[in-house]
């Protein structure tokens, strides 16, 4: 017997049931309030709205609890759907040669291990960045954060911002 395990790939069902959940949101301002007051993983499993998602995802694949909680807690802090390129390649483009987040930061950031610690470190990232993140990089980064992740967001990013080295 084979499990299935989400992806958070383009045109995924998953996806579209994250984006779904994302957009009902807006409706429900105050659980994207409460979300968005969360200041931990354990404090995002602990609202309806992430088990809302969770049993809708839950159809798909195997869900990794935390991984969805990250997500779910990140993607409350998202204000807008940016599609045109990669989380990475998002924190590397900015006004003239600057990176919206510098390259200290940045290299902070992939050695980051915990998630909860990313938890924290990528909600600031998101206020960096405006609210605009393509959300489905971002689920699929955070939900599958490990070396490959973090190996695939170094060459995105620094293929945008090489004077961020």
């Amino acid at each position: 017997m084979s499990t299935s395990y989400l992806r958070f790939d383009k045109d995924s069902p998953e996806l579209q049931t994250l984006v779904a959940w994302w957009r009902s949101l807006e409706d429900n301002r105050g659980d994207r309030a409460e979300l968005r007051r969360c200041g931990t993983l354990a404090e995002v499993v602990f609202t309806p709205s992430y088990h809302r998602l969770r049993q809708t995802v839950c159809r798909y694949g195997a869900v990794h609890d935390e991984g969805l909680a990250l997500v779910a807690g990140l993607a409350a802090k998202v204000k807008n759907n940016a599609l045109d390129s990669t989380v990475a390649e998002q924190m590397a483009t900015g006004k003239g040669d600057s990176a919206r987040v510098g390259g200290l930061r940045f290299r902070r950031l992939l050695k980051v291990k915990d998630q909860e610690e990313l938890y924290t470190a990528f909600g600031r990232v998101i206020a960096l960045l405006g609210g605009s993140v393509n959300l489905q990089s971002m689920a699929q980064s955070v939900y599958f954060w490990n070396d490959r992740t973090r190996k695939q967001w170094a060459f995105d990013y620094y293929s945008k911002a090489p004077s961020e080295k």
